[in-house]
């Protein structure tokens, strides 16, 4: 067991207990973090070690963070294990994703409210039994704010993997007959995209008992390009930090009308 003091930095994030808020939203990249963080009000780098940078700030009175988790569950595991030693409860994770479903084009958002779990990290916190779910409460304000912004919206499960070109060359690999299997269930299950880390921060921010919610800034769909549909690449992943910030805003208003009713 790691065991740290209350003033000492954590190991991998390179952030002190106090140095992040309760509420803290998580891209992979690392150069997102900045975009992300001119958002809040008056914020300021406090980290940038490894692939994990965060910036601090204000939104509505409450100190809010950013932190990138890099590419992948691992890094992710150890973003959220840490952030939450620092005292986050809140997360967000704001993402890029591929479109499964054909309804799912690009520049469109996808709010998970579960995910599958064909990454090796969460396997390592749960039996594959246990379902990697979203708080509801956090889907629920993320779905109201993509609404309440006039966003292209789709709610569902989403496919999380470890291996990026298992996805985009599968015919390729030794493991060929079970990748190709396996994506056609998605498919044919209405799976919604594919990314690469929800599933770990679902099962980990349950084992940690702390609120994990998801939205992903779609840039492609490969099945719309087999069908011969559309398919625009899209790169602005604004739609899904604004969406982020926004439900941010909103569950910052539930928990205060909580504690007031307390």
């Amino acid at each position: 067991m790691i065991n740290y003091s209350e003033s000492e930095r954590l190991y991998h994030i390179d952030v002190a207990p106090g140095e992040v808020g309760r509420y803290v939203l998580l891209p992979g990249d690392p150069k997102r973090c900045e975009k992300i963080a001119a958002y809040f009000e008056n914020p300021v780098k406090v980290a940038d070690h490894r692939e994990y940078v965060t910036y601090t700030g204000m939104l509505d009175g409450e100190r809010v963070s950013v932190c990138s988790t890099g590419i992948g569950g691992p890094s992710a595991s150890i973003a959220l294990e840490e952030l939450t030693m620092c005292g986050a409860d809140t997360f967000i994770r704001v993402g890029t994703a591929g479109g499964i479903d054909l309804d799912v084009t690009a520049g469109d958002i996808v709010i998970a409210n579960g995910a599958i779990r064909m990454d090796g990290t969460s396997k390592e916190y749960a039996p594959l039994e246990w379902p990697a779910v979203s708080d509801f409460a956090l889907t629920a304000e993320l779905v109201a704010a993509a609404e309440e912004l006039g966003f292209r919206s789709h709610v569902g499960v989403v496919q999380c993997k470890d291996a990026f070109y298992g996805q985009h060359k599968p015919a390729e690999l030794p493991n060929s007959t079970e990748l190709l299997r396996k994506w056609e269930a998605w498919k044919r299950l209405g799976c919604k995209a594919s990314e690469m880390e929800s599933a770990t921060l679902f099962t980990v921010g349950a084992y940690l008992h702390v609120r994990v919610g998801a939205v992903l800034f779609i840039m492609s769909n490969q099945e719309r390009l087999k069908a011969g549909l559309p398919n625009e690449i899209e790169h602005d992943t604004d739609k899904a930090i604004r969406t982020a910030v926004s439900a941010i805003r909103r569950m910052i208003r539930r928990d205060r009308g909580k504690d007031r009713a307390q």
